[in-house]
């Protein structure tokens, strides 16, 4: 199985910048795409961004140009860089591991934008 541990999250400011982590342990594949969604109160869950074992990202429209996402095989670890946040950043995030059929999820981490 996989687990999934996310930090990073809290309180920042309009224009700020933060940094989520997330460490995956367990039976990792290099089939295992990472990323991250999110989930605001009252809405859906939605793709934020994920990365491949070999470096093939994807973004969603909402936060291109603002967030990166980054991945170190070696620690099994996947990186969600966000600057330029604004309040509708505000959410809680989740780390995924999709592998074919299977999706693995974490607990989730709150990131208020908020002045």
């Amino acid at each position: 199985q996989v687990q999934l541990v996310e930090s990073g999250g809290g309180l920042v400011q309009p224009g700020g910048s933060l940094r989520l982590s997330c460490a995956a342990s367990g039976i990792i594949l290099s089939i295992d795409a990472m990323g991250w969604y999110r989930q605001a109160p009252g809405k859906q869950r939605e793709l934020v961004a994920t990365i491949t074992r070999g470096g093939s990202t994807n973004i969603a429209d909402s936060v291109a140009g603002r967030f990166t996402i980054s991945r170190d095989n070696a620690k099994n670890t996947v990186y969600l860089q966000m600057n330029s946040l604004k309040p509708e950043d505000t959410a809680v995030y989740y780390c995924n591991l999709h592998r074919g059929s299977l999706d693995y999820w974490g607990q989730g981490t709150q990131v208020t934008v908020s002045s």
